[in-house]
């Protein structure tokens, strides 16, 4: 099974990397207090090339737009080719999750089956997503979101292009940039202080990227706590970075009063 090979393939360079990215997301706290590392290569080209050229065509695609972000995503992998599916999924076996939690240092991750928040994104020209922190649970709050997986598959990928991860300072004011390199995997922790964003694509491209998120029983601060998907906007923007802030309250409000988010996904489809 293609899948089965991917699983090997992933292993075999995590492995191959495990001590240097180990040191690399230990030290890069440093940087903005956000914990991260990359590893390239992650599969021979020809594969990398062969999930690029499977990838859905827009009109299959969900659109996610607002003054928070512009992007289109999909996890209905049964309408796409089966290498989409099994690339995506092969991040969540236990061999790869065991290698991650010895190059993180996170222990008791939970890979998320069901793609909660994982799945397929694609990015073309004006799309971005502003700065923010993810939710910090799963539906059933039940587990911690520890880990954001992000694999990218566009050849070619100039940083010029723009659609780069962004990882912020806790006041959204300094950030450093990861650039969204062909067969890159980018392993990011999750917390109530990593904000993160993508810039903004400035060519007529797509950047196209597989990503999986993993849970955790622990709490990754080690104390309880909850938030909504929260989110700020760049230092220049001033109007929008106030809207956020008043986004954010209300949806922290509803779903205080929804915790199972009924209700609250009526008012805020794209909420998770």
């Amino acid at each position: 099974m293609f899948k089965d090979e991917l699983i090997q393939l992933i292993v075999k360079r995590l492995q191959a990397d495990k001590n240097a990215a180990a040191i690399s997301f230990a030290r890069s706290s440093e940087h903005v207090g956000v914990r991260y590392c990359y590893v390239e290569n992650l599969l021979p080209e020809e594969m990398a090339r062969k999930i690029y050229n499977v990838f859905p065509k827009l009109e299959q695609m969900r659109l996610m737009s607002s003054f928070r972000e512009r992007k289109y995503t999909s996890k209905h992998f049964d309408q796409f080719s089966p290498v989409l599916k099994d690339i995506t999924f092969a991040m969540q076996d236990i061999e790869v999750v065991k290698v991650i939690e010895e190059i993180t240092g996170i222990s008791q991750q939970i890979p998320d089956p069901t793609l909660y928040a994982g799945g397929l994104s694609m990015m073309g020209e004006g799309h971005f997503l502003n700065p923010h922190i993810d939710n910090s649970h799963e539906a059933t709050r039940q587990y911690y979101r520890t880990l954001n997986l992000l694999y990218y598959v566009t050849p070619d990928w100039e940083i010029g292009n723009g659609g780069n991860l962004e990882l912020w300072d806790q006041p959204v004011r300094k950030n450093v940039t990861i650039h969204s390199k062909f067969n890159r995997l980018v392993l990011m922790e999750t917390t109530p202080s990593s904000w993160h964003s993508v810039s903004p694509i400035v060519v007529p491209k797509l950047r196209c990227c597989v990503s999986n998120y993993y849970f955790s029983p622990i709490s990754p601060t080690g104390e309880s706590y909850f938030n909504v998907t929260s989110f700020s906007a760049r230092p220049e923007q001033t109007f929008r970075r106030a809207a956020a802030w008043i986004d954010n309250g209300l949806r922290q409000g509803i779903r205080a009063i929804f915790p199972s988010g009924v209700g609250a996904k009526d008012i805020y489809k794209g909420e998770k």
